[in-house]
């Protein structure tokens, strides 16, 4: 049963590879004839950054309500 969705998986994958090849060029060289591409990489960075710094205030927060739930035993 595995190997059975494991099998499709990759091919769905495969599949999603392979169209994406086609049509990628073409868009990121528009991009980069009309100077949008510095905008997408922006908004990538900017989007990123977020993700990385709400991962390091929850991570905080968990650490301190372990810290509540520890004390709170003893």
């Amino acid at each position: 049963m595995i190997r059975k969705i494991l099998s499709f998986l990759f091919i769905l994958v495969a599949g999603m590879a392979q169209a994406q090849d086609a049509a990628a060029p073409e868009m990121a060289d528009q991009f980069r004839a009309d100077g949008k591409i510095y905008v997408v990489i922006t908004v990538i960075g900017i989007v990123f950054l977020a993700i990385v710094l709400f991962l390091i205030y929850i991570e905080r927060k968990l650490k301190k309500l372990e810290s509540d739930i520890k004390n709170l035993k003893a």
